[in-house]
């Protein structure tokens, strides 16, 4: 197989067959990201991921959902994409689903009609680290879109039939501003239809934009009492139908919910852990973590 760099994939995605489609990121500028900093961003050649699929093929033959590695594969064109797609139903004739990164960025050059294309070739599931639904945070974040972008892009996957999920992170915002961000998220999610919502919480590592602003003062992170009740007002807001997953190990306190049938239940937890757990041990666990991985 032709892993090359830093081969990353969702925790949802454990028992998908892994390709690398594209390494490192074609944007590679947000302040608190340093996963791709030295890796500049290559698609693999046809041959290679022919090659792949292949060797698939021989250990998984009836493999039947993929995961294409990558930052943001969905940035290749339609024809490229469509390309690719075609060729994995040609070795993996039970594959129905092929899955990867996708930033808002990557669905700006493909019309509707395009998505419904790729959507009936297999393409479907598109893990989207959108990290905030507020502006203010996103500029913070140098994400490169706003709020309007994001609805507007997700709203032509919703109208495609693509299945999408969302990141967002909390403590994104900073001190104070958890709220903002949880309120002006939650009343933007509630506009589109993200399969799930899957929750990390910053961590800063010494190798990103954000930390050095964090060591100049330029930037507060916020408690993590006050990360968690973001998070409780991300959930008492959101008025959609998802799952929500924050269960990743940059989450302190581990939870999961379908929405809104789950809500009182996981707010409670969360109620409980700030009511019983001092801010200090909390904020030795986020210390302690080496990496998110």
């Amino acid at each position: 197989m032709h892993f090359t760099g830093r081969t990353w994939r969702p925790p949802y995605e454990a028992h998908s067959v892994i390709i690398q489609a594209t390494c490192g990121c074609t944007y590679n500028k947000c302040k608190f990201c340093s996963l791709y900093k030295n890796e500049c961003f290559r698609m693999s050649p046809m041959e290679e991921f022919e090659e792949d699929l292949a060797e698939i093929k021989g250990f998984q033959p009836y493999a039947r959902r993929m995961f294409w590695t990558g930052a943001n594969p969905f940035a290749m064109s339609y024809d490229n994409l469509k390309l690719r797609a075609l060729t994995v139903r040609d070795y993996l004739i039970k594959c129905q689903t092929m899955a990867m990164f996708a930033s808002i960025r990557d669905i700006k050059n493909k019309e509707v009609w395009q998505l419904r294309k790729l959507k009936a070739m297999g393409i479907n599931g598109l893990s989207i680290g959108v990290e905030s639904g507020d502006d203010e945070t996103l500029v913070l974040a140098n994400k490169g879109y706003t709020a309007a972008d994001i609805l507007e892009q997700c709203g032509k996957l919703d109208e495609a039939g693509i299945e999408y999920y969302f990141v967002y992170m909390t403590g994104l915002a900073g001190k104070d501003g958890g709220y903002r961000n949880a309120r002006n998220s939650a009343e933007l999610f509630s506009q589109l239809n993200p399969f799930f919502i899957s929750v990390d919480s910053l961590t800063l590592f010494p190798d990103t934009e954000l930390y050095k602003m964090a060591q100049q003062g330029l930037f507060v992170p916020a408690g993590e009492k006050e990360r968690i009740r973001e998070l409780q007002f991300l959930i008492n807001s959101l008025n959609i139908r998802t799952h929500l997953f924050a269960n990743t190990v940059s989450n302190f306190t581990p939870i999961t919910a379908y929405l809104p049938y789950g809500r009182e239940k996981v707010i409670n937890e969360l109620q409980y852990v700030l009511d019983n757990i001092d801010e200090i041990e909390m904020q030795e666990y986020r210390k302690n973590l080496k990496s998110l991985g």
